[in-house]
């Protein structure tokens, strides 16, 4: 016990306990060293790359990959392994974004039914319910369809879609709690209702939280990708790795691979690291795994 102590004690607080839960799991640390490279390429990549990725040349067009386009170039002679660095950003921000609104509104709305109970449960569960009841795909398509393929409504319509799966597994946390031994006693203490709540049985939910949010992310990066790639997302001439997928998909029968298959591998690697990360995260923020 007393080796466990010293270990956490190690780094000092919370970047102790996340120094400790990294050692403890090397493929959580191998996560995190993929969600850095991520990062950096989303903070630096544009600075970084060696060409321009909005430059056409058409007398540059569809060359293999070498040593002056490591992914090769497109069909208007734009440098992919440029095109897929830059793109990282746009996709990493729809994302984190849209998980980032689908958790904070899930969990404002499950902690509530869990908490309170009644007909505020009765009235959430439903509208929960009906969203979940549509292919959630298709859902947002519809969304985006309807209010027009821009960024800040495919981040809209990507949260909608997941803010169910927040709200449900808050909801089952926090009623399983909210008549437990220490929720009494913080009644007791003085505590209002929002307070316990917040703070006392809240953090009991955020580790599956933290599974479901990688998972998502993971998710969210493939939803804004498929509507790319079918017309609905981002728009062209914008680095973006579902539009990428989509334009290269049309050279895969001529030979021109290296078009559709970085993008596609990038993409690979981002849902990759989210769903790794998940134990980890989980691991970080449970209470218990600092007792």
């Amino acid at each position: 016990m007393s080796a466990v102590t010293d270990t956490r004690a190690d780094g000092g607080g919370t970047f102790g306990h996340i120094l400790y839960v990294l050692r403890g799991n090397p493929v959580t640390a191998l996560s995190f060293g993929m969600f850095a490279v991520l990062i950096v390429a989303a903070i630096f990549g544009p600075y970084l790359v060696p060409h321009d990725p909005m430059a056409s040349n058409a007398g540059s067009a569809l060359q293999a990959p070498s040593w002056t386009h490591w992914f090769g170039t497109d069909n208007l002679g734009r440098d992919v392994f440029s095109r897929v660095v830059v793109a990282t950003r746009l996709d990493l921000v729809i994302s984190v974004s849209a998980v980032a609104l689908s958790l904070v509104a899930g969990s404002v709305l499950g902690a509530a039914a869990g908490y309170f109970g009644g007909w505020l449960d009765a009235v959430l569960n439903r509208i929960m319910d009906t969203i979940m009841a549509f292919p959630l795909f298709v859902l947002a398509m519809g969304i985006v369809a309807a209010l027009g393929n821009t960024v800040e409504n495919i981040v809209y319509a990507t949260a909608v879609i997941n803010t169910p799966f927040y709200a449900r597994l808050v909801r089952a946390e926090v009623n399983i709690r909210r008549e437990a031994g220490f929720v009494q006693a913080a009644r007791l203490a003085g505590n209002s209702d929002i307070r316990v709540l917040a703070m006392h049985i809240f953090p009991n939910a955020l580790p599956p939280m933290m599974v479901q949010m990688s998972l998502n992310l993971g998710w969210a990066i493939l939803n804004a990708a498929g509507l790319s790639f079918i017309g609905l997302g981002v728009r062209p001439p914008t680095a973006e790795w579902g539009i990428m997928v989509a334009e290269g998909a049309n050279f895969i029968v001529s030979g021109e691979w290296w078009l559709a298959v970085f993008p596609g591998l990038a993409l690979m690697f981002a849902v990759f690291t989210f769903n790794l990360m998940g134990d980890g995260l989980r691991d970080i923020v449970d209470p218990r795994q600092r007792t």
